[in-house]
This record gives structure tokens, sequence and C-alpha cells, in this order.
């Protein structure tokens, strides 16, 4: 394999870059030539190619997003898109890919992989809910963003004895809103995968106050139900004052954190590794320390359970 493409696709986390530099520079290594794809896989369609070499991913290591853009594209799940992306990897070269992204963007790697060019996925998101990996790149910094913001949050609940009802991303999956929770010890935490007992919580926090709490913190994952509703619910059963903070897209942003460096780093020279020996169609994952390959249908076809051993630590802790 003489040059590959790289793509960063779906909503960006903090450490696509890191595996972006890891790539090239892995690549470089074994002299094959690195593509970047603008926009994802709208510029696969477009055509909007950029030669990557060891300068250009210099000094991008500590940097969130990526340097490469990302957008959602439609047009890729028609037959027409993917034959003109298909022709335009051909026009420019390009032997195998990497996708970096969520699971939309690895419904794009099978895609290609299907049309004949070898393509490796790269779990990538926030959200953790791509199965067979323990971890995605950019949860470990979202997880610091949050944790950070409720710390906050904290301070000014307890000088003015409110409630504060916090929500965080997590459309279909519970596992940021859980780990952050948790580790900002919040006295109940909704998602999506486990229905939840309003009363019951406002009762847990009314007994709080009893006790001489001066404080409470809820965590809400967007998914599991309307924070603004959650904070209305609250403060009429509670009677206790109540504020709503949805935290919205501050937390895909920031500095990665040196453990998602690490992982996409170890992610992204794996990458070039399984590339150079013609694999393709496997995710990569981490799984107890260890890079382990899964077959991107299977992970397609195997939803992410939250962790409800930690979900029960979680509500006994917050008692």
């Amino acid at each position: 394999m003489k040059r590959i493409g790289i793509i960063t696709s779906g909503g960006d986390a903090p450490g696509m870059n890191a595996a972006v530099r890891a790539i090239v520079r892995k690549a470089a290594h074994y002299g094959i030539e690195v593509y970047g794809v603008h926009r994802g896989f709208m510029g696969l369609i477009n055509s909007d190619f950029v030669k990557l070499d060891i300068s250009s991913v210099g000094d991008i290591l500590h940097r969130g997003g990526t340097i490469l853009l990302t957008a959602r594209c439609d047009e890729f799940k028609t037959k027409e898109g993917q034959e003109k992306a298909l022709k335009n990897l051909e026009a420019f070269g390009i032997e195998g890919v990497v996708v970096i992204g969520g699971d939309g963007s690895l419904r794009g790697a099978n895609v290609l992989s299907n049309m004949g060019i070898p393509t490796i996925g790269i779990p990538t998101t926030i959200d953790n809910d791509i199965a067979f990996t323990d971890n995605c790149i950019g949860f470990d910094t979202a997880v610091n963003t949050v944790v950070d913001a409720l710390n906050k949050v904290r301070d000014t609940a307890t000088s003015h004895e409110r409630t504060f009802v916090v929500e965080v991303m997590g459309r279909n999956a519970g596992h940021l809103a859980l780990y952050t929770g948790l580790a900002s010890g919040a006295e109940a935490i909704l998602v999506p995968e486990i229905p939840f007992d309003l009363d019951a919580i406002c009762e847990k926090i009314k007994s709080g106050y009893k006790r001489g709490k001066l404080h409470s913190i809820i965590v809400v994952a967007e998914g599991a139900a309307s924070s603004i509703e959650v904070g209305k619910v609250i403060k009429e059963k509670t009677n206790l004052e109540t504020r709503v903070i949805i935290l919205g897209h501050l937390q895909r942003g920031g500095t990665p954190t040196a453990y998602d460096r690490i992982l996409a780093s170890r992610f992204g020279g794996k990458a070039v590794d399984l590339l150079k020996e013609n694999v393709k169609d496997k995710m990569i994952g981490l799984i107890n320390g260890e890079l382990v390959l899964t077959d991107i249908d299977r992970v397609l076809s195997t939803p992410k359970p939250l962790d409800m051993e930690l979900y029960q630590l979680a509500d006994i802790l917050s008692l």
C-alpha cells in the first residue's frame, strides 16, 4: 500500500487530531503517502483532498476538534454519492482509508469496505456508545470537562442552597451522564437506558435537605428527559429553589487529556499497520488495556450496555 486517506466524520471529539497525527507519522515511517479528506464523507464526494506530511501535523497533538473539519453527508447514503466517492478515491490513487468517528462514521467505513476499499474504523465519540471498546477517543476529555463544570456549579449551589439540574450530552446513551454523575457526587443520574421516578428523586432531595444538605445536583442525559421539565417538577414538588443548566457543545471542545492523546496515538498507529497488511472492515478497540479488532458489521449490530454495577454504586453513594 502506497497511499492512504484519513476521514474525520460526525460529531467532533477531543483527540481526533492526535489520531490524525499518529496516522500520518506512522505512515511516513513506512514510506506511505497520506491524504486528508476535508469535511468527512462530503469531502470524498466533492474531491476535497489535501496531502498531509509530518510537518502538516505538527503542533496538533494538544488541539481539540479536527484540522480536517467534519460534516454530516446524506448524499453518501445514496448509491450515486458512494460512486462519486469511489471514483475520487481511485483518481487520487488512495488504496486504503482510516475513518475516525462514531457509529455513523463506522457505517460509512463499512460502505467503503464493501466497495473494495480497505477501511479501518477508529471509535471516536464523547458518548462512548460504541461496542467492543472500553473507551472511545474523546470520552475521557468530555468526562473531565463536565466534572470541572459540575465542580463550579456545586460552589454556587452551596452558597445559595439551591438544586441544580445539569443536562449533559447523550441522546441514546447515558455513559457520559453516569461517569460524570458518579465522579461529581450527583444526587441522581437520569439516563435513557433506565426508567426513573421523579417523585422518588424529589423525596430524596427533601430528605437530604432535612439532614442539613445545602444543595443537590441532578445530572440528566439529553436523551433521558427534558432537563427544563425535570427542573420544573423538582421545584414544584420540593418547593426548593431550582436552576437548570444545559452544558451543550462545550462538552465536545477543549484540550484532550493525556489519556485521550495516548489512546488516539495507539489507535492511529495500529490503523496504519493494519492497512499495510491489507486488513479491512475492522474497528480497533481497547479492551482491558489491549488493542482488539472487531468486524465493523458486528460493532454496528451490537449495542453497548450501560455499566449497571457502576450505576448502582452511584445511586448508593448519593444517599
